[in-house]
Parts: C-alpha cells; sequence; structure tokens
C-alpha cells in the first residue's frame, strides 16, 4: 500500500513537473518571440529612417549622407542634410513616437480603442493658439507670426486647454463623464476657429491652412529638441502609471475594488498625453489616425495587453509610421502635407480592424 501510494505520489510529482517545465518552456518561447518582434520592429524602423534621409527634391549619394553625419559641413549636401532632412526625420520620428503613446494611454482610461491623442480637445486648443494669432490679430502683427511664434501660439493654445481639461478632470469621477466634456470642449473650439476663419482675409487663411493641414518640414532642431523633451516627460510618466493603466483596463468599479486611484491614474495619463499632443501639435500641425493605428499594431506585435510591453511597442510602431509617412510625402513629384499622408495610410487600417472585429 505504501510503495502504491508512493508510486502514486511520485508520479503526480513527476506530472506536476512536466506541466510546469511546459509552462516555463511557453513562457521563455513568448518572450522569445516578443524580442525577436522588438528587434525587428527596431531594425526596420532603423531602414526607414536611413531610407527617409535621401528622400527630397536634391539627390544624395551615401558618402554625402556618410561624410554630413561624420562631421562635414563644408558641402551643400551637408547643409541640406543637416539643416533640412534630418530635422525633418526627427520631427516625423519624434512626432510618430509622441503621438502613439498619448494614444495608447487614451485607449486605456476611456477603454475605446478609437480613441486618439485629439479627443480631449487638446489639439483643438492649439488650433484655437495659432488661429488667434494668424486670424484675429491685425493684419500689421499677423506676418509676424511665422515659425517659431506661431508654434509658440499653438503651445499656449495647448497648454490652456490642458490645464482646463486637467482641472475638470479632478471634478469627473468617471472617465465617460470626461470624455464627453473633452469632446464638447472641442465641438466649441472648432466652432470659434469657424468664425475666425470666417472674418479672414486671403493671406491670414493661407497661413493657417498651411499650418492646419500638418507638416515635418520646417519645424528646425529647436523644435525638435522641444519635442523631443516633451516626449521623455511624457515617456516617463507613462512608464510610472503602467501598472494603474492596466487595472484601468478592467473599468473605474474594478480599480476602486482593487485599491487602485483611478482618478490619479487617468490625471496622470491625461498629463502625459497633454504635453506631447500640446508639443507635437504646436510645431506640426494636427497629426491624426496615428495616435488609432499605432497602439493596435503595438498590441497586435506584443500578443498582450500588459503596459510595460505595450508603450514601448506603441512608441515604435508610432515612429516608424511617422517616417513611412514622411517618405511616401516626399515620393511624388509635389510635395503632400503630412496630415494628409496619415489619413490616406491610416484610414484603411482602421476601416480593416472595425470590419475584422479583432480588436
Amino acid at each position: 500500500m505504501n510503495r502504491h501510494m508512493t508510486g502514486q505520489g511520485t508520479t503526480t510529482d513527476r506530472t506536476g513537473q512536466d506541466r510546469s517545465g511546459r509552462t516555463c518552456c511557453r513562457r521563455h518561447g513568448g518572450r522569445t518571440w516578443l524580442r525577436a518582434k522588438a528587434w525587428g520592429a527596431a531594425i526596420l524602423l532603423a531602414a526607414v529612417t536611413v531610407l527617409d534621409l535621401f528622400a527630397g527634391d536634391i539627390r544624395l549619394s551615401p558618402a554625402d549622407i556618410f561624410s554630413a553625419l561624420s562631421g562635414d559641413g563644408s558641402s551643400e549636401a551637408a547643409r541640406i542634410l543637416v539643416l533640412v532632412r534630418l530635422p525633418r526625420v526627427l520631427t516625423a520620428l519624434t512626432a510618430g513616437a509622441a503621438l502613439a503613446l498619448s494614444g495608447a494611454q487614451m485607449q486605456s482610461i476611456f477603454r475605446n480603442r478609437l480613441a486618439d491623442p485629439h479627443i480631449m480637445g487638446v489639439s483643438a486648443g492649439a488650433g484655437l493658439g495659432a488661429a488667434v494669432a494668424a486670424l484675429a490679430l491685425p493684419a500689421a502683427m499677423s506676418p509676424a507670426f511665422t515659425g517659431l511664434s506661431m508654434a509658440a501660439a499653438a503651445s499656449a493654445g495647448a497648454l490652456a486647454s490642458a490645464a482646463l481639461i486637467l482641472a475638470v478632470s479632478f471634478r469627473m469621477k468617471r472617465s465617460s463623464s470626461l470624455l464627453i466634456c473633452g469632446v464638447m470642449a472641442g465641438f466649441i473650439i472648432s466652432a470659434i476657429i469657424s468664425i475666425l476663419q470666417f472674418g479672414a482675409g486671403a493671406e491670414e487663411l493661407k497661413m493657417f491652412y498651411s499650418w492646419s493641414a500638418g507638416n515635418f518640414t520646417g519645424t528646425g532642431m529647436g523644435g525638435v529638441t522641444i519635442m523631443a523633451v516633451a516626449l521623455l516627460a511624457g515617456t516617463a510618466i507613462a512608464a510610472a502609471n503602467a501598472k494603474g493603466l492596466d487595472i484601468m483596463l478592467f473599468g473605474d468599479e474594478f480599480a476602486l475594488l482593487s485599491g487602485a486611484r483611478p482618478r490619479q491614474t487617468r490625471t496622470a495619463a491625461l498629463f502625459s498625453a497633454s504635453l506631447m499632443t500640446g508639443a507635437v501639435t504646436a510645431f506640426c500641425g494636427p497629426i491624426g489616425f496615428v495616435g488609432i493605428v499605432a497602439p493596435h499594431m503595438a498590441r497586435r506585435l506584443s500578443g498582450t495587453a500588459r503596459h510595460a510591453a505595450v508603450l514601448p511597442m506603441s512608441m515604435a510602431t508610432g515612429g516608424l509610421f511617422g517616417v513611412t509617412a514622411d517618405l511616401l510625402c516626399q515620393a511624388g513629384s509635389l510635395p503632400v502635407p503630412a496630415g494628409s499622408m496619415m489619413a490616406l495610410t491610416g484610414i484603411p487600417f482602421v476601416l480593416a480592424m472595425i470590419i475584422s472585429g479583432k480588436d
């Protein structure tokens, strides 16, 4: 009897060890596959980024690119690369990563896979600032609002809108109520912009439409630096908030019952997304769809909804999406606004995602 029991115990122990071994193998295999996908995305991103440096009206050879990047800034090709193409590519890369990271956070706190960084009215606030600078000021002052001055006005509008949203978020207990307030604020701001456009002249409208079409060119390294700082700050906040975002996927009630603080998690995510979206919109104009598409691509590539994996993968796919759109903008004989190219490439993906019903 004892032998039989001992034999059964041995068999049970071996079975348990086999099961635990298979589980460990599955986990190890999943992590290895995730690392392979991450490396693949990084290599593809680097390849498209380098390819985008060659895109433009003037053809540059690999020798020109190498000599310019190595510090030889005396040639005409080096000046084109350093002053025009490198800031443009870095702008597309930074803007895509920032908007994708913002979109991933918005989709988590609102539990809506079609939410994007612009849903809370930050971009509309930036548009109002740019519209006031370009359309509402006297004609003698409007020409001064170009370049960084236009971006400064848009930044002021984005910051004001973000401050209003964050103030409202402290009084809202549910994400759905905050979402409704953000959408209504966007409609109100859009109505004000339409009124300003109706009474503006042709030159003022041209200046505003050039900004609102969305573009990666003309930013300069100063604008790239500001967007990069906003991206770093937003990434740090999102990384610290990742576990709270995981819990928010189950709803506010579950988060409260589990001991989490959904209001603090939501406020941190809104601050991170508003900071990055405001900086990108101020310099590039409203860039849509990357904040919707990139997080979905990140979830499918990572195979999980955990934000520790989704957030960095969203940044990689968003950067890839931005650089690819910029490359396509430069491919034709006539330049295409980056906002339009983002829409043309993003809409089919969103439609396919809705029709498939997998997300």
